[in-house]
């Protein structure tokens, strides 16, 4: 295999990137990405540059942003664009690329460059694919029950999972990527992307994983300042508090102790992956990102899931590591976004970089001054401009600005845009955040200035279908069209 060394890439959906016990969170139990940033290094100030899941895991597999992978929104029919793809490059380059687990691209069965997908699409049955998860689950004897909890792909109520413990799709991927691993080509480096569907809802996480939570006083989410009176939030965060503007003290409690569950399992499943390296005698030879393609409110601010860019939704976790080629137990402060992801991994393993990529290494000596960050569009659009200590956070919708000093005030409370003291800050990020705005978004600013939009009514959310509420999957559904 010479001096190349493997790559698992390891992708969770919606974990916050204040949801590890290394970062100081005070009930989260995660013992294994602990000790693995202890082996290596932990970048606090990581985001998902578009906090919604399809536009996000462009930005991974392609290595740049949104304004040229053209989605930063959701597009769930679009294409991949015609962009060098990681599973590509590392193919290119020699490397056995195989990908387990959550793709989230069109068409579905697309391999965008991996020699394999072994795929579990949380259930997406109006594409007219069973994924491979499904078909597992026939094979046990559960066709077409993995909804069968009740409990919806974009909701908040949680029950313990109902099907063998050995059928939860965080157990399945766990296997079949340790199986992938044992039945690598020894003599080729092997490129592997992880990834799972949770702590994304269903919340339905194993019995024993709860009780680990019911057990404790686990932590409510605050509330800042600028969101006591709903009428006063932005319009694009409103839209986020309507998911749970009538969520008991209970149900929210109760969503975040299913919510850490799921992630407590992740975390003890990834320790038989990583035993699998280890037993295979690869461990040393491999290098290890953790991530996620965005993280969730769960309540922060009143607001629940993501496509907003408050610290709860938009930072990530960014785990890495890499003996000897990056240190051991280390935080680096520098701005880093899913789009270095790709570069970082490439550089070392020496890998020539597409030159289409836009991402930086995140382990060389180059610092970003800032980092943009953009979801939805027209009335529903909301950008962010950091700098690494002030952000930034836009809404189109009645020009709306807030600004926070994520140094002096990281939970967000207290927004500083009226603030004299900190005018020369908003105007100086303002005017950056400007000059980032692209296509319709260019239709905001006058005479140099942001105008944005007019106000917008906010509406309750007409919601008869539960948030794409999943059925039965037997006999599989049938294809919608666009």
């Amino acid at each position: 295999m010479g001096n190349q060394p493997n790559v698992l890439l390891i992708c969770t959906d919606h974990w916050p990137g204040k949801l590890l016990g290394v970062a100081g969170h005070p009930c989260i139990q995660t013992p294994t990405l602990d000790q693995l940033a202890r082996d290596g290094v932990r970048y606090n100030r990581a985001y998902s540059e578009v906090p919604v899941c399809i536009a996000a895991r462009r930005t991974l597999m392609t290595g740049c942003s949104a304004r040229t992978h053209g989605d930063r929104q959701f597009d769930e029919w679009g294409p991949m664009p015609v962009l060098p793809t990681m599973g590509q490059t590392f193919r290119d380059a020699g490397y056995q690329a195989t990908a387990v687990g959550k793709l989230h691209v069109y068409p579905t069965r697309n391999r965008i460059g991996f020699d394999e997908v072994i795929l579990g699409e949380e259930g997406r049955a109006h594409f007219g694919v069973v994924d491979d998860f499904e078909l597992f689950l026939g094979d046990r004897g559960y066709a077409g029950r993995q909804f069968h909890h009740g409990m919806g792909n974009n909701e908040y109520l949680s029950r313990p999972w109902h099907l063998p413990e050995d059928c939860h799709v965080t157990n399945w991927a766990t296997d079949q990527m340790a199986r992938t691993i044992t039945r690598r080509d020894p003599t080729r480096p092997a490129f592997w992307y992880l990834s799972y569907c949770h702590p994304h809802p269903p919340m339905v996480p194993l019995q024993c994983y709860l009780d680990i939570y019911q057990s404790m006083r686990v932590d409510m989410p605050t509330m800042g300042a600028w969101a006591d009176d709903p009428a006063q939030v932005p319009y694009g965060a409103r839209l986020s508090r309507s998911k749970g503007e009538l969520f008991t003290d209970y149900q929210i409690r109760s969503a975040r102790q299913a919510f850490y569950a799921l992630c407590t399992h992740i975390d003890h499943q990834l320790r038989i992956v990583i035993g699998t390296l280890r037993e295979q005698g690869i461990l040393d030879d491999t290098i290890i990102l953790f991530t996620a393609d965005h993280g969730d409110m769960l309540g922060k601010h009143g607001m629940w899931a993501k496509r907003v860019l408050y610290e709860e939704s938009a930072q990530v976790p960014m785990i890495l590591s890499a003996p000897p080629r990056v240190g051991r137990n280390l935080v680096d402060d520098r701005l880093v976004g899913w789009q270095d992801v790709m570069p970082t991994l490439l550089s070392l393993t020496g890998i020539d970089i597409p030159s289409s990529v836009e991402g930086r290494c995140m382990v060389s000596g180059e610092r970003r001054s800032h980092l943009y960050g953009e979801c939805g569009i027209d009335a529903t659009a909301t950008r962010m401009l950091h700098d690494g200590r002030f952000k930034l956070i836009y809404y189109s919708a009645g020009n709306r600005s807030q600004l926070f000093d994520l140094e002096e005030d990281p939970e967000e409370l207290t927004d500083l845009w009226e603030s004299e003291k900190h005018y020369e800050v908003g105007a100086r990020l303002q005017k950056l955040l400007i000059a980032e705005l692209y296509g319709s978004d260019e239709t905001w600013v006058r005479d140099g200035a942001l105008q944005g939009l007019p106000e917008s009514e906010f509406q309750p959310m007409i919601n008869r279908g539960l948030s794409a509420q999943r059925g039965t999957h037997w006999p599989p559904p049938p294809r919608q069209t666009l």
